[in-house]
């Protein structure tokens, strides 16, 4: 696989979380900091410079670069634990996020296609990782089982296909998730009627 087929990590979550966020930003390249973003940003400037530590018998790498040429998917992970046990050195990635625990699986989904990197990688099985939350200051494990790694092949298929196909899907207006949504402005999924699908609001639209 090419490097210019290789999809972005990061365009999974955006996927989960919103196929139309997800191709605002890796289709149309656009892009606009909210106060969500700013401190997000923040959080990881830390962590986003390369640089190995070690505490005691684990070894830290951060803004470690990845990638799998058979899923088709590069990134950074920004913290990878390396655990060191009488087999060796077991890698742990560790994803930090500004806020809570989301009731969707976009940064499980994230997390794990870090660790199928590393597998493929390091040619070593990587079962568990972490997603660290700046809200709650915990870190919450995430165990890569077979349904998590069935669903992250998926949206690796989902979303090369839309990014591929180059369309950008239409706008649904969903409260909770478009209100916290820093490309709100640019989106407007408010624009069309609340409760409305875009089919009965060009029907009006022809009707009028």
């Amino acid at each position: 696989m090419n490097d210019e087929d290789l999809i972005p990590i990061s365009a999974l979550q955006h996927f989960l979380y919103c196929p139309r966020q997800c191709a605002l930003i890796h289709i149309e390249q656009l892009w606009t900091e909210s106060r969500h973003t700013a401190e997000g940003r923040l959080m990881h400037e830390r962590i986003d410079q390369p640089q190995t530590d070690r505490r005691g018998s684990v070894r830290i790498v951060t803004a470690m670069p990845l990638v799998d040429l058979t899923l088709g998917i590069t990134g950074l992970a920004d913290v990878v634990e390396f655990h060191r046990s009488s087999a060796g050195e077991q890698a742990y990635p560790v994803e930090y996020k500004r806020g809570r625990p989301k009731v969707h699986r976009a940064d499980e989904v994230q997390l794990c296609a870090q660790a199928m990197c590393l597998e493929s990688m390091l040619r070593k099985s990587v079962p568990g990782g972490a997603l660290f939350y700046g809200q709650t200051r915990r870190r919450k494990d995430v165990a890569f089982d077979e349904d998590l790694r069935a669903l992250t092949r998926q949206v690796v298929s989902d979303t090369r296909a839309m990014i591929k196909g180059g369309i950008t899907p239409m706008a649904s207006y969903e409260p909770k998730r478009c209100d916290a949504c820093s490309l709100i402005d640019l989106c407007q999924p408010g624009w069309l009627p609340r409760g409305r699908g875009i089919d009965t609001w060009l029907r009006r639209q022809l009707e009028d």
